[in-house]
């Protein structure tokens, strides 16, 4: 079978979780950028990387990359990239994209350039002169960063973070790929007892369960690739893979999880979303305060504390979240088996709760730039 060269954008800070888990692949030639995991593969892994990626936000095909400072040398970029081998006689190819630091500024110009190229290719490779595009959609993609253009082809559809259990969520959701590698960077196992005291609708406490139970967090959705008519994939294997993921659940692993929140409408919603991730008898959530959070109490023989608490910008104002945030830094005891990892914008965090941490992270929930302070539980730091 052809190579494939395959890149996944992913939120910005954690482009080392992602690469760790696209190694786990076993495929080739594993490059990281900034917001970007790159590697080489099949068709089958295409299947394997939507399905088994957890902090992916899509997986793309790298149709081309090129140099272009003007509307010219983009538009024979597109032209030499080889899109008969994706896009057929009948397939719609939209195109979309987005131009950073470059002199090709506009984007909608850049999409009609693209659009083009693209015809003109197929026109050669087809001959003929329309294309009705009414088969399965084949969108076109375009990164133009400092000058250079990535022209790819997506295979996901919908953002890998749509997992498919959260029809509905809080005001201020975590997205589930950040919440996938905050749950990796705070080591959650198969035995681990995590807790959220501001659960929201689960997002932390369901990605933390599904790691740990060893879910595929894309087993129980559906993908753009599969509607597609590409002699490249054997036509069962996306099926059989689908299978063996379900096969591989650790359904013997010991995890719990227990969430906790204020709102006395986000613990259901919790438990909804947990149901609907397969994860739901692993999941407890119940009404209340952070005030009132003991940690000897819920954690008497350690665990995780994982949280995203409310910020002034999003739903309290500053004032009364540097009081919670206080707060937190009393209830939040230091505890050799117990691990905090706390995600906020909030630039101020640590001398506001009172204790620097043990690590910080750089990462970005959406457009939103947070760190994750961790407070490492004592076998923690001696792993470090």
């Amino acid at each position: 079978m052809d190579k494939l060269r395959l890149t996944c954008p992913c939120l910005f800070g954690v482009e080392s979780v992602l690469a760790f888990e696209v190694k786990r692949l076993g495929v080739e030639d594993v490059e990281t950028s900034d917001g970007r995991v790159s590697f080489t593969g099949t068709a089958e892994d295409v299947v394997r990387a939507n399905m088994r990626l957890r902090c992916a936000e899509r997986v793309q095909i790298l149709l081309a990359s090129f140099e272009a400072r003007s509307f010219e040398e983009l538009f024979q970029g597109v032209l030499s990239a080889e899109l008969e081998r994706f896009i057929g006689r009948d397939d719609a190819f939209p195109v979309k994209g987005y131009s950073i630091d470059s002199k090709l500024h506009s984007v909608p110009d850049c999409q009609k350039i693209v659009k083009k190229a693209a015809v003109k290719r197929l026109e050669s490779r087809y001959h003929q002169s329309w294309f009705e595009e009414t088969g399965p959609v084949r969108q076109l993609q375009f990164s133009i960063y400092k000058d250079r253009v990535l022209l790819l082809l997506d295979t996901s559809g919908e953002g890998l973070h749509k997992r498919g259990y959260r029809p509905t969520a809080n005001a201020a959701p975590i997205r589930e790929t950040l919440a996938a590698g905050i749950a990796d960077l705070a080591h959650v196992r198969r035995d681990s007892l995590v807790v959220d005291t501001f659960c929201g609708s689960g997002t932390l406490l369901i990605e933390a369960a599904t790691r740990a139970l060893n879910i595929a967090p894309g087993m129980r959705r559906s993908f753009s690739f599969e509607r597609w008519n590409w002699a490249e994939l054997k036509r069962d294997f996306t099926a059989e893979y689908r299978r063996q993921c379900a096969a591989e659940v650790d359904g013997e692993a010991a995890f719990t999880a227990r969430g906790f929140d204020i709102d006395p409408a986000m613990p259901q919603l919790c438990r909804l979303n947990a149901k609907n991730a397969g994860v739901g008898p692993r999941i407890t959530a119940g009404v209340a305060d952070v005030r009132d959070f003991d940690p000897a109490k819920t954690l008497p023989d350690g665990g995780i504390v994982l949280c995203n608490p409310p910020y002034g910008e999003r739903m309290l104002d500053l004032k009364r979240a540097e009081e919670l945030y206080r707060k937190m830094g009393e209830v939040f005891v230091p505890d050799d088996s117990i691990g905090y990892y706390v995600i906020t914008p909030h630039e101020d965090f640590e001398q506001i709760f009172g204790r620097k941490a043990d690590r910080r992270r750089k990462l970005y929930n959406g457009m939103i730039r947070c760190t994750l302070y961790m407070y490492f539980a004592g076998r923690d730091k001696r792993h470090k």
